[in-house]
């Protein structure tokens, strides 16, 4: 599938084939085209946690209130991020000349280690980047996806034993669709959300 076709066709989808499992290799390919997304300074503050277990999942599920896809899904991923990636920024830069190690390297603590806002920011536009590439993937794998904020993320970081300075930006369940996704319900009309050169111009 296209990358054109793959964005039309992408639709949040709640109901899926519980019976249906996503092979070892398909979630490895999945994952691995999600860890060519960018991020600022190539800190690849991303990280997943892929849940298959049913005994962890149904306690997810449980802290999401009850949604059904948690379980219902071949997978569901937790997209989490390191909010001290910026630390040990060197080996970011391992393969590239030593001039650009010795350019961009010095620069990557002092932005972010004084700026929990910034850690915070950059962490969640890094899971938002990460999270369309598996939507996408996903799509052009043939499989359907659902991003969601609907769970207590205190209790989800308990049950996949999340670090200290991490933080959960959203959960993605993907699997096979059982039932397609609603119609569209409204999208605004592009002259409302698009501007040129400014807001007043």
């Amino acid at each position: 599938m296209d990358t054109i076709t793959a964005i039309k066709e992408r639709r949040s989808v709640k109901h899926y084939d519980s019976a249906h499992e996503m092979s070892e290799a398909e979630i490895n390919a999945l994952l691995e085209l999600a860890l060519l997304s960018p991020t600022s300074f190539n800190m690849q503050n991303w990280r997943f946690v892929v849940v298959t277990n049913p005994e962890k999942r149904a306690a997810i599920q449980a802290a999401a209130w009850n949604q059904a896809q948690v379980t219902e899904a071949s997978i569901t991923i937790l997209l989490c991020a390191n909010l001290n990636a910026h630390e040990d920024a060197s080996r970011y830069w391992v393969h590239a000349p030593q001039s650009v190690q010795d350019m961009l390297v010095p620069m990557i603590a002092p932005l972010y280690q004084n700026n929990a806002q910034l850690r915070r920011d950059e962490a969640m536009r890094s899971i938002g980047i990460a999270a369309q590439t598996l939507m996408l993937t996903a799509k052009s794998m043939g499989y359907d996806s659902c991003p969601m904020i609907g769970f207590d993320p205190e209790k989800v970081a308990e049950i996949i034993e999340l670090p200290e300075n991490h933080v959960i930006g959203m959960m993605l369940t993907v699997g096979k669709a059982l039932k397609d996704a609603n119609v569209r319900s409204g999208q605004l009309l592009y002259d409302e959300v698009v501007f040129r050169n400014g807001f007043s111009s």
